[in-house]
């Protein structure tokens, strides 16, 4: 038992110092080549910090646990919206942009009904994988377009182009080590997280739904919640929303296209407790154009009764 609690804790740490690491240099790298900042926000920082949910998600795909695989990206969007953003709305409440309402959380509703439908037959096969695939090549191309054209230009882009011309190798060293990390943290956070669970009589969808996506958003968790102290509520929301879209988008579409997924353990409770999170942010945020304490102090109990029922339910 000790042993499998180093695992995991191994792979916590690791998973969390990988995906800092290729955050940080996938970033730099990207303004380097000319990616407006704004642009780095919406896909390489919301993208990379749900890296250890790829690595996570592929990895339990390869071992047949799709349960895990899929159940880690279920759990991870409940927890992103109910836990992640109760607890930065608690330090501080967070302000919306009008982008965020009008086209980020609609495309982040869309593309969960989307799963859900298609997790009806109890499988995401690789047809499956290629619809999500093609959404998240469709959105990232949109985003850059977009983005580009509302940011390239101004004084703040050609400031940080300027500042990411410098230490190139240290953003190649920070990317490509943070992917050995997370890679090599996987594995033992998957090993550990498998083996306490099941000594507890666990289910595969239970420790996908907990333990794994707890543990694999703690990077979207640390970044949105260190922007809640800096009152940045723009980068705390958005990666969250984006995180999301590229969960179900890009990693569930990668996993399926690599290994079809067993999804039959994962409940319909779960997918309809997904896309009521999903849907409930809407109006929580446009009320007030803002996520106030009350409202991410009621996300937060939410959560601890979802958390609750999936352990009642095992035991």
């Amino acid at each position: 038992m000790t042993e499998h609690l180093l695992y995991l804790a191994a792979g916590i740490v690791l998973l969390y110092f990988g995906a800092e690491g290729l955050v940080r240099g996938g970033s730099g790298l990207a303004l380097r080549f000319g990616i407006a900042p704004l642009v780095v926000g919406l896909t390489v920082v919301a993208f990379g910090t749900s890296s250890p949910e790829l690595v996570v998600s592929v990895q339990a795909a390869l071992d047949g646990k799709g349960a895990i695989s899929i159940g880690n990206v279920v759990g991870s969007n409940i927890g992103n919206i109910a836990l992640i953003l109760g607890v930065a709305s608690l330090i501080y409440p967070l302000e919306a942009q009008i982008q965020i309402i009008r086209s980020e959380i609609p495309v982040m509703i869309g593309v969960t009904v989307l799963l859900c439908v298609l997790l009806l037959d109890g499988i995401l096969g690789k047809a499956d994988g290629a619809i999500l695939f093609c959404g998240i090549l469709i959105y990232t191309g949109y985003t850059v377009y977009e983005a580009k054209k509302q940011t390239k230009g101004t004084e703040n882009y050609e400031t940080e182009l300027s500042k990411n011309k410098k230490n190139v190798w240290l953003q190649i060293f920070l990317t490509v080590f943070g992917l050995a990390l997370l890679i090599f943290g996987s594995d033992l956070f998957v090993k550990g997280a498998v083996s306490i669970a099941k000594n507890f009589g666990l289910s595969d969808a239970v420790i996908g739904l907990t333990i794994v996506a707890i543990g694999t958003s703690l990077p979207e968790l640390a970044t949105s919640v260190l922007a809640s102290i800096k009152k940045e509520s723009e980068i705390a929301i958005g990666n969250v929303v984006g995180s999301n879209i590229f969960n179900i988008l890009g990693i569930l579409g990668i996993a399926a296209l690599i290994q079809p997924i067993d999804a039959s353990e994962i409940s319909k409770i779960d997918t309809a407790v997904m896309i009521f999170t999903a849907v409930l942010l809407f109006p929580l945020i446009k009320t007030g154009m803002k996520l106030v304490r009350l409202e991410g102090f009621f996300l937060l109990v939410g959560y601890a009764i979802y958390i609750f029922y999936l352990i009642n339910q095992a035991a």
